[in-house]
């Protein structure tokens, strides 16, 4: 697990740790969250446990907490890490459904993309989304990423399969 901190205008990305398993389960166990989402709808905190248990150790990806630094609470988590094209970095992210729309996952994810472009030099970055959540879409658009095509979305347990859209894109 890392220590990295990242503050922005409103948010602390932080790293995520056991103590946070409440928090998270006020968003994994949304189904209005967990729709576009890999996993299904938690029903469980031990769930949470077992997933922070695994990011853990996850050297190649860079989980964060994001923590709103208005009243310190965690609203969402995120992570980035090398893509599975060579020189291509990835990143995903979940938030508590009443902070949609409020410009948190735009602000994360051009913290996450700035931290590894200076600290790793890395350029180019991909994401995907549902095609549904067009919210996620525009969140790509606005952290200079442009669609490339679909692709396939599919949860982990194979309960639900819909057309993804794809994007690229490089920091200047």
């Amino acid at each position: 697990m890392h220590n990295i901190r990242i503050k922005t205008e409103r948010l602390l990305l932080r790293p995520l740790m056991e103590e946070d398993a409440d928090s998270i389960f006020e968003w994994v166990s949304d189904e209005r969250v967990a729709r576009y989402m890999v996993y299904t709808t938690y029903t469980d905190i031990e769930q949470v446990r077992e997933w922070l248990a695994f990011i853990s150790h996850n050297a190649s990806t860079y989980n964060f907490g994001f923590e709103r630094l208005s009243d310190g609470l965690l609203i969402g988590s995120g992570d980035i890490g090398q893509g599975k094209k060579p020189g291509c970095w990835g990143f995903g992210y979940n938030f508590r459904y009443d902070c949609w729309g409020k410009g948190y996952a735009t602000e994360a994810v051009k913290a996450m993309m700035d931290y590894a472009y200076k600290n790793f030099g890395a350029r180019k970055f991909a994401s995907s989304h549902c095609e549904p959540n067009i919210a996620s879409g525009n969140v790509m658009k606005k952290c200079g990423l442009h669609f490339t095509g679909y692709g396939e979305f599919q949860k982990l347990d194979g309960s639900c399969k819909m057309r993804s859209m794809e994007y690229e894109g490089y920091l200047q």
